[in-house]
Parts: structure tokens; C-alpha cells; sequence
């Protein structure tokens, strides 16, 4: 394994801007001062001008593989993430098969072990029926169980509360939900048939994947894991009445009850269908510019613990279907940070504060072993970027096997210039340097 000299980097860490070098040397992160040019190393990166900080570590992707791998695969979309400076991802269960098995989530980790340039944990999935294989899942390999509480593929809703009670009062792990009611949501879907039949303009789908759908949810998700004593994780928050939910008077190590907000909530509102259409339809969908802001004060405020994707891309073709037919997600993982750097040009946001939520906080909440923060003796998962270096989405340049991106023609103020994974450079000045895979997570449980 080579080792890496990064000098004059403005590193981004714990709260604080400052000027150091990195040594990396055997995966790990070796040394950090002031001065290290003196080191001899392999490669020697000359990060003046530049912000080095943690890789960011997605809690929430869907890469596609196995069985739907037409619209991605763990390989295709690895490449992407690390192209965008997230050097650690855990994927989720809803492929096909369903990863419903300890034998099938072993199958996923098996194919990431030979095919993804980023570090990587799966979560196991929970059905209404396979709570035994559930109780097998080992925490300290695999990052959490997931629970669909709304309407998704195959046999992952959960919707019996006899199961919903067995998995809170029994998963040895971390459960992370999707939370939408899906009673609510079918009301809403019927009305809206009703007067508009099949040609339900996509404007509706924030009224038809309602607020109330996602707060009755979510309440409810709570009211299990508090009665339980559960570890209890809510994914893509999505509206402003939600944010109330989530205590922020609890340092993050302590809490049982957390939040994660996603890139397009924070970014889209209900205005942008008229522009963007399907491109922009998620479940949960993107709802008022109010829940917007809302969802963003409530990261700042730290009601919301973390910041992710739920990248879920789909081909073009699908896509452009009519509303009903045409599938909820799209491809994020690319255009995460270059996205929230906007944000800081804009003032929204703080570099301090992105960094705490794409890394700091999600190695915290999980659990994760040795990563997560620029210290000695951590995994040498890293990235570099240029705040004043802007470029263009193009078709041209997105990395995600689907080809678009919700983002296309923007101009983004920043770019990612390297991107070191377990100590391997695996990115670097637009180019990706294959050859080496990413490890699997472990965590500190």
C-alpha cells in the first residue's frame, strides 16, 4: 500500500478550519502537523488553497445490485460516490431479491468485496415475515435493520404491528425507517384518481405522499421505539411539522431516537416540478419551500442528526413515464457535497456543519469503527475539494450508470479534486484511479 504526503491543506475538522499536513501511511492516517514535507512518501498531493476533510459517509443509498442492474450497480454507482467525495456508503435492502436473508445480505457484501471503489455496509431487510432472520443480523458487520413503513417493493412493507413490535423490542441493531402511512397515502391516491384519473399531473405527488402521511409515521415509529427502548433511525425527513419530533438537547452519542435529512429536500421544493417533472419525484416526496428551509434549520439546530442521499436512480426512459408509472428516485451521490458547498457560497450552511453531518455524526450514530474524522490512527478516508473551481453537469460528465442527473445544467461553485479511500487514491483532478476496492464498515457495538 503506498503511502500519501498531503501538504497545505486547510483541513475542516471537529469544528475547526486549520492548516496541516496529512501523512497516511498503511490505510491509516499516520500523522497530522504542521511541517511533514520532510516525510518521504509515495505520492505527495499539494492541497494549498484547498479544504481537505473526512470522506463523507452516505447512510442511505440504492445501488440497484443484484437484479435491477439496468438502472445501476454497486461498481457503476461506487464510482460515482467517490467522484463526489463519499468514501463509505450503506445500501439498502429493496433489490432483487430482497435482502430478506443473512444468506442473501451476505451475497451483496460478496459482490461489493470485489466491485466497489468505496467502503461499504448493507442493511439487513425486515418483511411482515422474516423477523427470525432479522434477530441473526450481526451489529458489529452490518450497519442496521430496515424497516419500509410505507408502500415500496416486493414484500418489504411492514405494516403488521404484531411483526412492527416483535423488530423493536427484539433487532440486536440499529433499526432505520422509511415512514409514510401508507393508508394516508392510498386515501390520497384514490381522491386523486377520482378527479383526475390517470393523468395525475406530478404536482400532486407532495399532496398524494402527504405531510400527514409522513408525521403519522414517523409519530408512530417513536411511539414503538420509545416503548420498546429501541435504537431507532428516521430516514429522508421531508417535512417542517416532523422536526419537532427529534430532541436536540441530547448530545448525539446518547440519543436513542435520530434523524437523517437528504440532499433534494434540502435543495428542491414543490415549485421546481413544474421544471423538473419525474426527475424530482422521491418518496418521501419534495414538498414546500417552507419544509425546505424548515429541514434545513432543523440540521442546523441538530433536531436532525445527519445529512445523506437516498441516491436511487432509475434509467431516463423509466423516468419519463406518466406520474403513476413513472418510478420515485434519482441519482444523487455524485452532486452531494458540490451541492451543500453551494449552500455554504450562499451562506445557508457553514463548512464546519457539512462536515459534521456527512461524516462526524453518521461515524457517531452508527457506530462506526475508526472513521469518520481526519485523527491519527483512523482509516485515511479523505477528500479534497476546491471551493472556487466550478464546472457544469452535463450528461457528459455524470458517473452514475442511468446517464442524467437531477442537477443537470447547473453550475457548481466547487469540485472535488481527490478522494482517498482507505488510504488508496482512488480520484483524482477528474480522473478515477481503479485497481483497489473499498472495505467493509465495521462498528464499535
Amino acid at each position: 500500500m503506498s503511502t500519501i504526503l498531503i501538504l497545505n491543506g486547510t483541513l475542516v475538522n471537529e469544528g475547526q478550519i486549520f492548516e496541516s499536513d496529512i501523512f497516511i501511511k498503511d490505510g491509516l492516517i499516520d500523522q497530522i502537523g504542521k511541517d511533514l514535507s520532510h516525510i518521504k512518501a509515495d505520492k505527495i498531493i499539494d492541497a494549498k488553497g484547498q479544504h481537505v476533510i473526512p470522506g463523507l459517509i452516505d447512510d442511505q443509498v440504492h445501488f440497484r445490485e443484484p437484479g435491477l442492474t439496468h438502472k445501476a450497480e454497486i461498481y457503476t454507482e461506487s464510482r460515482a460516490a467517490v467522484a463526489g467525495g463519499i468514501t463509505s456508503f450503506m445500501e439498502m435492502p429493496n433489490t432483487v431479491p430482497n435482502a430478506l436473508t443473512q444468506e442473501l445480505l451476505q451475497d451483496k457484501y460478496d459482490i461489493a468485496s470485489q466491485r466497489s471503489l468505496a467502503n461499504y455496509s448493507f442493511f439487513m431487510g425486515a418483511s411482515n415475515d422474516n423477523l427470525e432472520e432479522v434477530l441473526k443480523t450481526d451489529p458489529k458487520n452490518v450497519c442496521g435493520v430496515k424497516v419500509f413503513m410505507g408502500s415500496s417493493t416486493g414484500n418489504m412493507l411492514v405494516d403488521k404491528t404484531a411483526t412492527l413490535e416483535g423488530i423493536f423490542n427484539n433487532s440486536p441493531t440499529l433499526i432505520a425507517t422509511h415512514c409514510e402511512s401508507e393508508e394516508i397515502i392510498l386515501a390520497n391516491t384514490a381522491e386523486a384518481r377520482a378527479k383526475y384519473g390517470e393523468a395525475v399531473p406530478i404536482d400532486r405527488h407532495p399532496y398524494i405522499r402527504s405531510a400527514e402521511a409522513c408525521y403519522e409515521s414517523s409519530s408512530f415509529a417513536i411511539d414503538l421505539a420509545k416503548k420498546a427502548g429501541a435504537r431507532l433511525h428516521i430516514l429522508h425527513i421531508s417535512t417542517a411539522k416532523e422536526i419537532a419530533l427529534f430532541d436536540n438537547t441530547i448530545a448525539l452519542k446518547d440519543k436513542k431516537i435520530t434523524a437523517e435529512a437528504c440532499v433534494h429536500h434540502l435543495w428542491f421544493e414543490e415549485a421546481d416540478y413544474a421544471e423538473k417533472g419525474t426527475l424530482i419525484k422521491w418518496n418521501p416526496a419534495v414538498k414546500k419551500a417552507s419544509d425546505r428551509d424548515a429541514i434545513l434549520q432543523g440540521v442546523l439546530n441538530n433536531n436532525i442528526d445527519v445529512i445523506a442521499t437516498d441516491h436511487a436512480p432509475h434509467t431516463l426512459e423509466e423516468k419519463q413515464n406518466s406520474y403513476f408509472k413513472a418510478p420515485s428516485g434519482g441519482p444523487l451521490v455524485q452532486h452531494s457535497l458540490v451541492a451543500l458547498l453551494d449552500m455554504y457560497h450562499l451562506g445557508k450552511i457553514s463548512l464546519e456543519k457539512i462536515v459534521e453531518k456527512t461524516s462526524h455524526a453518521v461515524a457517531t450514530l452508527f457506530e462506526i469503527d475508526k472513521r469518520g474524522y481526519l485523527k491519527e490512527g483512523y482509516h485515511a478516508d479523505i477528500v479534497i475539494f476546491d471551493l472556487k473551481k466550478s464546472w457544469e453537469v452535463t450528461p457528459h460528465n455524470v458517473l452514475s450508470k442511468c446517464g442524467w442527473s437531477p442537477f443537470e445544467g447547473h453550475q457548481f461553485n466547487s469540485s472535488v479534486t481527490n478522494t482517498i479511500v482507505s488510504g488508496n487514491l482512488v480520484y483524482e483532478g477528474g480522473n478515477l484511479i481503479e485497481g483497489t476496492n473499498g472495505a467493509r464498515l465495521k462498528f464499535d457495538r
